[in-house]
């Protein structure tokens, strides 16, 4: 980090704005096109164009300022206490989901077993059932297989593969950063271009493993409350790892440009954070949603 004491502050920034307008365009569009107007799909796309410029520009000027020796100790402060708190939410928001699954798995079903399915309802008491031959096993697939007969997804095969790639792609982050840290750039690009390599075909055969789902084994988000939670929590972390995987892709343009010193390089450890993070919540999923 610079030495400079005093602390920066930016400028005013349409940046922001930007970003604003980018997402309601294509939020616009996206309701526009769930209810069948044609103007929805061009306006997706308006918008996501104007969401990446906004990217692009934003981080080239962050990145100019932190080049350029604007950012002293207490921004670099500043932004460690950001990403970490950043990252704390992140790890709120999948808490919410293995809570679910959680309650749902260990609590929720196996009351409704106890009881059969049976409820009595008030004013008149009368007793109901929630639907014919209700069982209390997981997985379950709700009132009379709503989702029609489905093979749960087992833990070998895709999934193991995919462990096995972000276990990887862990590794090689980490073997970049000591290139960084030791002044071996050759060994931070190939580090960077290897973990990029490994996040983007996970995200690959997660699509293959969605697509095998869908179309071999009858397992759907309408797959009772099983297909629900297998594809919230799969879905959202692939959706990390393709965040996780453009970020990283960025810090290795940045890297090929000469950037980062084992000074200066927190863009670099910012990634390699939300990266570990991502790979300690697969983890979490391989263990309770495929072998539990």
């Amino acid at each position: 980090m610079s030495t400079n004491t005093a602390y920066y502050i930016p400028h005013k920034a349409t940046w922001p704005v930007m970003a604003t307008a980018g997402l309601m365009l294509t939020l616009a569009g996206f309701a526009n096109h769930l209810n069948g107007n044609s103007i929805g799909s061009g306006m997706m796309l308006a918008g996501f164009v104007v969401f990446l410029v906004m990217l692009g520009a934003w981080f080239a000027l962050q990145a100019t300022e932190s080049e350029s020796g604007m950012y002293n100790h207490g921004v670099g402060i500043s932004y460690r206490m950001g990403m970490m708190w950043f990252i704390f939410s992140e790890v709120m928001f999948f808490a919410v989901f293995f809570g679910a699954l959680w309650y749902t798995r260990n609590l929720s079903v196996p009351w409704l077993g106890a009881t059969d399915g049976a409820f009595v309802s008030g004013p008149g008491r009368s007793t109901f059932t929630l639907w014919d031959g209700f069982s209390s096993t997981w997985p379950t697939n709700g009132p009379g297989k709503v989702g029609g007969d489905f093979e749960p997804m087992g833990a070998f095969g895709l999934p193991l593969i995919n462990t096995l790639l972000l276990l990887s792609s862990g590794v090689t982050c980490t073997w970049a950063h000591h290139g960084l840290l030791a002044k071996h750039r050759g060994q931070l690009i190939k580090g960077l271009l290897a973990t990029v390599g490994l996040g983007f075909l996970f995200v690959a055969c997660q699509a293959t493993e969605y697509y095998e789902a869908y179309h071999e084994m009858g397992l759907t988000l309408g797959s009772g409350i099983y297909g629900s939670t297998f594809f919230m929590l799969t879905g959202f972390h692939g959706f990390h790892v393709c965040v996780g995987a453009i970020i990283l892709s960025v810090v290795l343009f940045r890297s090929w440009k000469g950037h980062f010193t084992p000074e200066n390089h927190f863009a670099f450890e910012a990634a390699a954070w939300y990266w570990h993070f991502v790979d300690v919540v697969w983890l979490g999923l391989f263990v309770f949603v495929y072998l539990m």
